[in-house]
């Protein structure tokens, strides 16, 4: 019987519904038990493996908090129940240690950012209502089997016990079922009688038996030495039961007969200590439960204390506002014109997050005098409230200025004097911050009186727009959020010697940004179809020849068909299987390559299809009526500082293959009497590694203009000039940019297709031949381990959390990415200078030229041809003259009829 459980506002099940579902009183009692231990060290290491720790703006990690808050969800929804209990070790000493002193020893102590969420997880289940209990004594698995066996006698249908633990298999019965975690809640094993003898090949009573005489080494328990399940399954089946095997010992020959006789009480004592303990005193009555009420506007501040921001929109209740604004809704053009303008904080309120020719709604106004909402319609046809939006001399604060610049354009109005963009104060604050929410990025700085998006307007299918009064209501919100925290914020970045990167580089970049996005590209459509027809051609041709090499037709793209192709029908070596059947990734093919002659094919076809649907249907899709595509740059987005493009994404436009080259050249300037010039940095982040670093050799290099890559090689290597080989220089050249970018002796080899020991040793090499990069790196490593962030030349920061975690792995990754943010970063900075200093050369020369797109290192103008020469040289010499290095910088520019000619 399935409870009947209501659907939250957003179409999923939150905690509280299903609370209030289990709470009605049902007339088949049914428990669910949980290992507590075992889903809380699950959810911890699913995202601590990944370095996803996920801190709160104080530094509190949240990770397990966030995982385990998920799996519960889907426990209750995965389980009938009309009890719960979560069954916590108390972490002390138990009875079993009071036997033996050794019982756990061994295992690897809990992590420090593990032990303490524990408390916050607790926290959790009070305030959803779900019992938790712990004691001194006894383990988790003791308190889980008494209160099932009170269960099964005291008349409940089923009792499920969700755990990771097998000890929890000798309870298993006709009423009690556990089920076994094998991937978190997504992958588990439901153990009944019967699957628990298919498995081990005895009745559930028995699973303590086979324990007592195989031992547990996770719980350093001995039993006999040398036994394993075969020989602890014969014994059982020829004697009946441990207590037999222990009794008859002497009629048992062999090694395992002389090994149980030379160590029966330490047999004995490790089946004692495997045995559930079912009489643990003081759990709570069954009666006790039942789940109570969630308290709800707890759970909400709990949400929002922890920044678990997911968990606070699936929330049923709205968010509660601690104040009423007052404010004015302009319904008449006479009020507009009858008001004085003055510096303001403004929200454009605009229809989603594609902002080009997407609708405004409104805009609302707070400043010292008055809060008021403008709707469009009004706005639009008042020439005095056009002439505040733009104009420079009334100051303005904003968030995502950029956003609301490029939605005005495309109504042809202004807005100027924009003084404060709240989201690039917050950008360069703490990237991590950021957010296209607004109310995201305000309660890190605990302010909430602001709605989610979501509230206002739902999500998905069910999104609808609201009354004008809730809009209102949302917009001045957000204004006046703005006035209160920008004074905060800006302090803040002063304070961390910030201040200069938001208001020199990001907020002038803004409006560039602004300019490109609504300047757009022009894409000839029948460039693209050609393009198109001619990849479908190779794509159909390549089926052709797949088809002929297995003799037979399948779907090529469906993993599922290709699998039973490649590992069955060709039976070629299976490399890697996944929950779902083999695997066909990319990397599987490489490594198949060799093996047949259809996997050749099979990666081309891929490439060919993916280049298909993604650029050449996406971008048809992608075309206004202006013909031209219209990217929007996330300009606060990447942890580095670097620009990223979407909707379409101009800077993934494939450059390594010819096929996805040829893409370019659907790309064209705005007239036929134009070009487009493309300029880009040579080997930026080497040369700002060189100058960070100090390092001689480098900087000599630069500076006598060498073949860094043919210089690196002849240094690492010992190599003469004559010696030389373009494989050589290939590998100088990976193992530059592996250190730029903190490449493993895992993925260099991966690259040059070399051993991890000879990756090893040419990344040794190369540290040893250029001492001042290792010194660099290991004052870097060293500094963010004392600060916990790194820095740019421009004063950027990234913060690494990862850098002092207990897992290795997650510690290495933080070392690795200490290395090289400040490179990375540094070089966006100066490309970002860049396009400031090129935008006000331009305004200066009074050109047509447009500057287009940015792709990274590179930057692409729409020139006309009489401007050529002077487009050239005024980018080139701006882009290298931008700051100084101790090496200079260079670029390389050309251009041509489309993108593809430029490069």
């Amino acid at each position: 019987m399935n409870l009947p459980c209501e659907m939250g506002t957003h179409g999923k099940i939150d905690v509280y519904h299903i609370i209030a579902c289990i709470h009605t009183r049902c007339f088949m009692k049914r428990l669910l038990l949980i290992d507590g231990n075992s889903v809380m060290y699950r959810a911890y290491f699913s995202t601590a493996y990944t370095g996803n720790l996920m801190q709160t703006s104080n530094g509190v990690c949240t990770n397990a908090l966030h995982s385990f808050v998920n799996m519960m969800n889907k426990a209750l929804r995965t389980f009938e129940h009309t009890h719960v209990l979560v069954a916590f070790d108390a972490g002390k000493q138990t009875f079993r240690h009071e036997k033996l002193k050794s019982y756990k020893d061994g295992r690897a102590a809990m992590p420090d950012e593990l032990r303490e969420q524990i408390p916050l997880i607790k926290k959790y289940l009070d305030l959803v209502g779900i019992s938790r209990f712990e004691t001194e004594k006894y383990e988790a698995d003791d308190i889980i089997g008494t209160l099932a066996c009170m269960a099964e006698s005291g008349g409940f249908e089923t009792i499920n016990i969700l755990t990771g633990d097998k000890d929890l298999l000798q309870l298993v019965s006709d009423k009690i079922i556990v089920h076994m975690m094998i991937k978190g809640i997504s992958i588990i094993e439901s153990f009944t009688p019967a699957l628990v003898m298919e498995k081990f090949e005895v009745v559930p009573a028995q699973i303590v038996d086979l324990k007592g005489l195989m031992g547990d080494t996770a719980d350093n328990l001995p039993g006999v030495p040398g036994v394993g399940i075969k020989t602890a399954l014969k014994a059982l089946k020829n004697f009946g039961s441990f207590d037999e095997v222990i009794a008859k010992r002497e009629e048992i020959t062999g090694k395992f007969g002389e090994n149980l006789r030379a160590n029966v009480e330490q047999v004995q004592l490790c089946y004692e200590m495997a045995k559930l303990y079912l009489q643990v005193e003081d759990v709570p009555t069954l009666e006790q439960l039942q789940c109570k009420d969630v308290q709800e506007n707890e759970l909400w501040d709990f949400f929002q204390e922890m920044e678990l921001n997911s968990f606070l929109k699936n929330m049923k209740k709205k968010p509660r506002l601690s104040k009423t604004i007052d404010f004015e809704i302009v319904s008449d053009v006479s009020v507009l014109d009858a008001k004085v303008w003055q510096d303001s904080s403004i929200h454009v309120e605009i229809d989603g997050n594609n902002y080009h020719q997407a609708e405004i709604f409104g805009i609302a106004v707070v400043n010292q005098d008055e809060k008021y909402y403008v709707p469009f319609e009004i706005a639009k046809v008042s020439t005095k409230f056009m002439d505040f939006l733009g104009s420079a001399e009334i100051k303005k604060s904003i968030f995502d200025f950029k956003k609301a610049r490029v939605a005005l354009m495309w109504q042809g109005l202004e807005l100027r004097g924009i003084d404060s963009d709240l989201l690039l104060k917050v950008y360069v604050l703490n990237p991590n911050y950021a957010d296209n929410e607004f109310k995201t990025i305000a309660m890190h700085f605990g302010y909430d009186h602001v709605f989610y998006d979501e509230d206002v307007y739902g999500k998905g299918v069910a999104r609808e727009i609201p009354e004008q009064e809730m809009i209102a209501t949302h917009a001045i919100n957000i204004a006046v959020a703005i006035s209160e925290l920008d004074a905060r914020i800006t302090k803040e970045l002063r304070n961390v010697d910030q201040y200069f990167l938001y208001k020199e580089l990001e907020l002038p970049l803004a409006e560039i940004l602004a300019e490109m996005e609504y300047t757009g590209m022009n894409l000839s459509i029948e460039t693209l179809e050609s393009i198109g027809n001619d990849l479908s051609e190779r794509s159909l041709a390549l089926e052709s020849t797949i088809y002929d090499l297995v003799g037979e037709e399948f779907k090529i793209n469906s993993t599922k068909q290709l699998g039973e192709i490649l590992f069955e029908r060709l039976e070629l070596p299976v490399v890697k299987k996944t929950k779902t059947g083999y695997s066909t990734s990319i990397e599987v093919l490489e490594k198949l390559k060799h093996k047949h002659e259809i996997i050749p094919q099979i990666i081309e076809y891929r490439s060919i299809t993916k280049l298909y649907s993604t650029y050449i249907e996406g971008l048809k899709k992608a075309v206004l009526d202006d013909a031209k595509v219209h990217t929007i740059f996330k300009q606060a987005f990447t942890q580095t500082g670097r620009l990223s493009s979407t909707e379409p994404n101009l800077q993934n436009i494939p450059v390594r293959l010819e096929e996805g080259r040829l893409i370019r050249k659907a790309f064209v300037p705005s007239h036929t009497d134009s070009v487009l010039l493309g300029i880009d940095y040579s080997q930026i982040e080497l040369r700002v590694l060189a100058h960070i670093s100090g390092t001689e050799s480098l900087i000599e290099a630069f500076l006598k203009d060498e073949d860094i890559h043919a210089k690196t090689a002849m240094d690492v290597f010992a190599l003469n000039k004559d010696e030389m080989t373009s494989e050589l220089r290939r590998a100088a050249k990976a193992i530059n940019f592996g250190i730029i970018y903190g490449m493993s002796p895992f993925g260099l080899a991966e690259t040059l297709k070399i051993t991890q020991k000879e990756a090893r040793q040419y990344i040794k090499s190369y540290l040893e031949t250029y001492d001042g990069i290792k010194k660099y790196m290991d004052e870097t490593v060293r500094l963010a381990k004392k600060n916990g962030y790194v820095e740019t030349l421009f004063n950027r920061r990234r913060y690494l959390p990862e850098i002092k975690h207990n897992n290795p792995a997650i510690r290495a990754f933080g070392e690795r990415t200490a290395m090289n943010a400040p490179v990375q970063g540094t070089a966006a900075d100066i490309i970002k200078l860049a396009m400031i200093t090129i935008d006000k050369e331009m305004k200066a020369a009074g050109v047509k030229s447009k500057m287009i797109l940015q792709v990274h290192d590179e930057l692409l103008f729409d020139v006309p041809q009489d401007e050529i020469e002077l487009m050239t040289k005024l980018a080139s010499e701006a882009m290298e003259q931008v700051t100084n290095l101790k090496v200079p910088l260079k670029v390389d520019a050309s251009y041509g009829a489309t993108w593809y000619d430029a490069k």
